[in-house]
């Protein structure tokens, strides 16, 4: 399914996605407290002036002939982010068939309906950044991507997370995370534990029939985990790590 052309199948792929991502706003997104959302703050402490909100002080001002001060005026600024989201998606040899499609299927549900600040990569020897932390990439091409998906090559875990990490550098958000989807059967020359706890949070989705691996690097990295069975899966797993904190 991952690497499927038909378009058929493609949409059957991305309805599936859309569903995921849906049942999964429902459980965790709606709890949010509002991603990039705009906000009151007292005009002294910066953002745009709010006429509606300050009139009865301007007002106050006029009648006594003498400048408003900042503090009595309100202003609106964005609230800063309260997530920002890379998802990893491991496309190496040991990620084909069913593992891949489940990977992809999950990796393009959650870049439905993402929040602004998120960015995309896939990794096999190398890294390919599908959509960068900020992007005017359509969100439907970003899933047509993702779902093209091919597993192939040795696992480099550790140049990955890093590369991860580097995407959320920029985002202002409260919570940085990395979602792993991969057995994290690392085949490089190089120890990927330091990269993953240098991860400001990592979470790991692994698939159910091979996680033994997962585990053990889970385990060591200080990261929470969830086998992942299928798409079906994907929503109360998600759930799970994203209130793990």
């Amino acid at each position: 399914m991952a690497s499927a052309t038909d378009e058929e199948l493609r949409a059957a792929a991305r309805r599936l996605a859309t569903g995921l991502v849906l049942d999964l706003a429902r459980q965790a997104v709606a709890r949010s407290r509002g991603v990039g959302r705009l906000c009151h703050v007292r005009a002294d402490r910066g953002g745009e002036l709010d006429l509606d909100a300050s009139m009865p002080e301007l007002l106050d001002a006029a009648a006594g002939a003498r400048a408003p001060r900042p503090d009595e005026l309100v202003a609106r600024q964005w609230a800063r982010p309260e997530l920002a989201l890379c998802l990893l998606i491991d496309t190496s040899g040991s990620m084909t068939g069913r593992r891949l499609a489940a990977a992809a299927v999950t990796a393009a549900a959650c870049a439905w309906r993402a929040p602004r600040d998120h960015a995309v990569v896939s990794f096999a020897r190398k890294t390919d950044v599908i959509r960068p932390l900020w992007s005017v990439r359509t969100r439907a091409a970003v899933v047509d991507s993702v779902l093209s998906l091919r597993g192939h090559g040795v696992t480099a875990l550790a140049t990955a997370l890093r590369e991860a990490s580097h995407q959320l550098t920029a985002s202002r958000a409260a919570r940085k995370v990395v979602l792993l989807l991969s057995d994290c059967r690392a085949t490089d020359d190089e120890d990927p534990v330091p990269a993953a706890r240098s991860c400001e949070e990592l979470l790991i989705l692994a698939p159910a029939q091979d996680c033994e691996e997962a585990a053990h690097f889970a385990a060591r990295a200080g990261a929470p985990w969830r086998p992942l069975s299928g798409p079906a899966a994907a929503p109360a797993a998600l759930v799970e790590l994203l209130d793990h904190r």
